[in-house]
């Protein structure tokens, strides 16, 4: 179970646009990530490189946590809005949820729910 501490660390970090390095500091190494129903990808080292990937692709990030955060035990669910402006100048506007499985102060699985029609990048 994270500590109020950790997860306040978690969502900070989110929340500055330092996605990649929140996967390195609070993922564990064999952690799983994935999106909706997608086949989980396995592994830190993976988290890493997508996030990075997307943010490379991004002239700019918005990342907000919505409160209240629930915590159950080792379970935590957080819900997001993330706001990208793409280098071509489209916008993509995302909410979801994130329900995250924490061994100790260390996520071990992850799994993002959204509607994937958001996915979509819109001109302002």
């Amino acid at each position: 179970m994270p500590s109020p501490a950790t997860l306040e660390r978690f969502i900070s970090r989110v929340e500055q646009n330092f996605h990649a390095e929140a996967c390195e500091e609070f993922h564990l190494p064999d952690s799983t990530m994935r999106e909706n129903q997608a086949p989980p990808r396995v592994g830190r080292d993976a988290h890493v490189a997508a996030e990075k990937k997307i943010m490379a692709r991004a002239k700019s990030v918005q990342s907000t946590c919505v409160r209240p955060v629930f915590v159950n035990g080792d379970h935590v669910v957080i819900r997001w809005i993330f706001r990208f402006e793409w280098q071509d100048g489209t916008v993509t506007r995302m909410e979801e949820l994130a329900y995250q499985r924490w061994e100790g102060e260390k996520i071990a699985e992850e799994q993002f729910f959204y509607d994937p029609a958001q996915r979509q990048p819109v001109k302002p």
